[in-house]
């Protein structure tokens, strides 16, 4: 009698392959597993014997390319052109409480705060409410100050300068009083000159000094070129090498960045630098 096989049930390709990938992907999840496992307890191995001599290999690169005129000063944590001698701050509420003489203390490389500008008002009703302590500690430090306001086209001119002298007194050993210009307020140009002159006017005329402008190097280019040329400039321009304002351009002050850190001051704050030497800086010093 002939004997009757079984019918043998053979794999097909698909599931043989399913089953390949079933292991693959349990076998892939175990590798990732183990990886996880050697990381977490090598890690600090791989930290202090990789790592780091690679970062500190990194910095050294990096110093090593950096501009020698244009060099990071680590305690300032930015960037200062050598080729000034003469640096200082500028300040407000946002700054906080400020320690004046660990502001003056403050030297790395002969880089030491000489000056400060600080906010004295806004608009005809605005005293900055850090002003009169500022402008009274700073100058016990041995800083030379500057008063500024920040100026609104929409409001009069000659208010604002009114309301300016009131809050802030100019006397023998300050710099020059100064007008913080940034924006049109939503007005044509041409108003926010005509406010902005009789500004300037009236605080020349009451303090016998020309005041100083503040601001940015593109709102200078754009609508006061060649209308004030013959007030001194105070100019923003972060995080470059050298100030491009023309050869022509009557700027004094270069406020370079708005991220130093300086001893004594909570908070980031904006640094410059002066363009003159000494002599020229104590020249505009009000006698």
């Amino acid at each position: 009698m002939r004997q009757v096989r079984k019918p043998v049930k053979r794999k097909t390709a698909k599931s043989t392959a399913r089953k390949k990938k079933t292991d693959n992907k349990w076998s892939l999840r175990i590798r990732l597993i183990v990886a996880a496992m050697l990381l977490i307890l090598l890690s600090p191995l791989y930290y202090g014997y990789v790592l780091k001599p690679f970062s500190a290999t990194w910095q050294w690169i990096k110093d090593i390319g950096e501009d020698p005129e244009f060099p990071t000063y680590s305690s300032y944590d930015i960037r200062i052109p050598r080729k000034y001698g003469i640096h200082g701050i500028d300040v407000s509420y946002a700054q906080g409480k400020i320690d004046w003489q660990k502001v003056k203390a403050m030297e790395e490389d002969d880089v030491r705060i000489q000056f400060a500008f600080i906010k004295a008002t806004e608009g005809i009703t605005l005293v900055d409410p850090y002003f009169q302590r500022n402008w009274r500690e700073a100058p016990k430090a041995g800083i030379i100050c500057g008063a500024y306001h920040y100026f609104h086209p929409r409001k009069s001119g000659k208010q604002q300068a009114r309301f300016f002298l009131q809050t802030a007194s100019f006397e023998t050993g300050d710099l020059p009083m100064i007008a913080d210009v940034e924006t049109l307020d939503g007005l044509p140009p041409e108003r926010m000159r005509r406010e902005l002159k009789s500004f300037l006017s009236h605080i020349e005329k009451k303090t016998g000094t020309k005041p100083i402008i503040y601001t940015g190097l593109s709102f200078y280019r754009d609508y006061l070129k060649d209308y004030f040329d013959e007030y001194k400039l105070w100019i923003a321009h972060y995080y470059k090498p050298e100030l491009k304002a023309g050869a022509n351009t009557n700027w004094y002050f270069w406020q370079l960045s708005d991220k130093a850190k300086v001893s004594g001051i909570n908070h980031p704050v904006d640094f410059n630098v002066f363009k003159g030497d000494s002599t020229a800086f104590r020249r505009l010093i009000y006698h």
